[in-house]
C-alpha cells in the first residue's frame, strides 16, 4: 500500500490500520501516472474516479462562455480531488482536472468505494474527518469569494495555501482566488516590499539593540 495514504487514512482515523485493511485497499486502488497537461476528467463526460494524489500537482476548473478559465480547487501530495457531484451522482460533470506537473495518483471507482467503505472501520472515521474539514474549508472559500477585497483575497491564499505561491503560475493563482493576473502582480509586489521593509527594520533594531553592549 502507498506509504503517503497510509499515513493519511491512519492521522485521519486516528488508528493504524490492520493488515486486512491494507491488503484489501492495496488491491483496488488502481494507480496512475498523469503528465503534465494531461487530463484526468473532461467537461461533459461522467467523473468515474476519487482521485489521491501521491505525488504532483492537479487542478480542477470550468472553462465560461467567453472561454476563461475558472480554477475551483488545485490538488498536490497527500490530498484527495474530484468532482464530487459527478462521481457521487453519475451525472455529466461541468468541470475539467488535468496534471498541472507530473503527478502519481491512486484512483478508486464508486464501487469500490463503497466496497472500501463497508470493509474498513478506519476508513468511514477518515471519511468524517475529510466532510469536516471540506465543509470548513469551502466555507472560508465561499466567504473570501463573497465579501474579501483584491488584497484580502492575496493575505487568504498566503495564510491557507503558502505553497501555492512558489508551485502553481500567478495566472492560476489569479484565477484560483478570482482577481485578475495583473492585479495579484501588483499585490504581490507590494506584499514583497512591505516584507522586505519589516525584514530590513529587524536587522536594524537587532543592531541598534546589540551596539549597547
Amino acid at each position: 500500500m502507498n506509504t503517503l495514504i497510509k499515513q493519511y487514512i491512519e492521522t485521519k482515523a486516528g488508528s493504524k490500520l490492520s493488515e486486512e485493511e491494507m491488503d484489501f485497499a492495496t488491491n483496488i486502488f488502481e494507480q496512475r501516472i498523469i503528465r503534465k497537461k494531461q487530463f484526468l476528467l473532461h467537461e461533459g463526460t461522467v467523473c468515474k474516479y476519487l482521485c489521491f494524489i501521491a505525488k504532483g500537482a492537479l487542478r480542477q476548473y470550468y472553462i465560461d462562455s467567453k472561454g476563461t478559465e475558472h480554477i475551483i480547487n488545485f490538488g498536490t501530495e497527500g490530498s484527495w480531488l474530484t468532482d464530487k457531484e459527478s462521481f457521487s451522482m453519475l451525472t455529466v460533470s461541468r468541470y475539467n482536472i488535468d496534471a498541472v506537473e507530473d503527478t502519481e495518483v491512486l484512483l478508486i471507482t464508486q464501487e469500490n468505494f463503497a466496497l472500501l467503505r463497508d470493509y474498513s472501520v478506519n476508513f468511514i472515521k477518515m471519511l468524517v474527518k475529510m466532510e469536516e474539514q471540506n465543509c470548513i474549508t469551502l466555507q472560508n472559500r465561499l466567504n473570501a469569494s463573497i465579501s474579501y477585497t483584491a488584497e484580502e483575497k492575496f493575505k487568504y491564499l498566503a495564510a491557507y495555501f503558502p505553497g501555492y505561491l512558489q508551485r502553481f503560475p500567478q495566472t492560476m493563482l489569479a484565477s484560483f482566488i478570482g482577481v485578475t493576473p495583473e492585479t495579484l502582480s501588483r499585490i504581490r509586489k507590494q506584499y514583497n516590499s512591505k516584507a522586505m521593509h519589516q525584514v530590513r527594520k529587524s536587522d536594524t533594531q537587532a543592531t541598534l539593540l546589540h551596539s549597547n553592549y
